[in-house]
């Protein structure tokens, strides 16, 4: 008859260690589990938010492009000439360089064609300019007190003291309106409000479903303009105004 063979000392210890360092592990390995099933829930709201943000630029876009128009009633009008025969319509970003730099040749044309020329402003801030968006909503709360051509024109000529920053000057827009005599309690409720970065937003939406790419872009009556040298700029409005 064969015997059962009683498990030996060392076979015993080394058994119970081992069973200690199973023990030991279990925590461990559950609190690894829990982490990764975190770091995966994080993930996936991430993902989630960074999808509905598309779907929702996708959908504004595809809407924009539905009904493009160079020219909206709520467009803002530096300029109206009475026969409305010609309107230039400028896509503009308020830390563009080259904006600042057509700024002056504008202001030119404006004093120049006055009552001849209808002077359109529509936002189009640059992804890539950090402030350009906080910019716009900045002229486009002091809009809403009436002031869209000073605050326009306050951006463009401090345009050199804050351009270009990496970080949030909308502080220091706020001394601009400020300085413009402006109701900040009204200011303030109108840049946290949604609704004023989603009309700039309509602006820049339009523009992409138009064909803008870069700043300034220009449109002659509704064409959009190719525009090589100032006289040639220049040239092309005085043959929309002779016909």
């Amino acid at each position: 008859m064969n015997q059962k063979k009683t498990p030996s000392a060392r076979t015993q210890a080394a058994r119970a260690t081992a069973e200690r360092l199973t023990a030991q592990r279990k925590p461990k390995r559950t609190l690894v589990i829990v982490v990764l099933i975190a770091v995966f829930a994080v993930i996936a709201v991430g993902i989630s938010i960074i999808a509905v943000s598309v779907t929702q630029s996708v959908s504004r876009t595809a809407e924009a492009a539905q009904s493009a128009s160079v020219v909206r009633d709520n467009s803002h009008v530096l300029d109206e000439a009475p026969d409305g025969k010609v309107t230039l319509v400028e896509f503009l970003d308020f830390e563009c360089e080259a904006c600042g730099a057509f700024y002056p040749y504008v202001e030119q044309f404006r004093e120049e064609y006055k009552g001849q020329i209808t002077f359109v402003t529509r936002y189009f801030p640059i992804p890539s300019h950090f402030n350009s968006r906080n910019a716009a909503v900045a002229v486009e709360a002091a809009s809403q007190q009436g002031a869209f051509e000073e605050m326009y024109k306050m951006m463009f000529e401090l345009q050199s003291t804050w351009g270009e920053s990496q970080e949030d000057l909308s502080p220091l827009f706020r001394t601009y309106a400020e300085q413009l005599g402006l109701d900040m309690a009204a200011y303030d409720t109108a840049v946290a409000d949604p609704a004023t970065l989603e009309r700039v937003l309509q602006d820049y939406d339009e523009g992409v479903a138009l064909g803008v790419d870069s700043t300034p872009t220009f449109f002659l009556n509704g064409e959009k303009m190719t525009i090589d040298s100032l006289d040639g700029f220049k040239a092309q409005l005085d043959a929309a105004i002779a016909q």
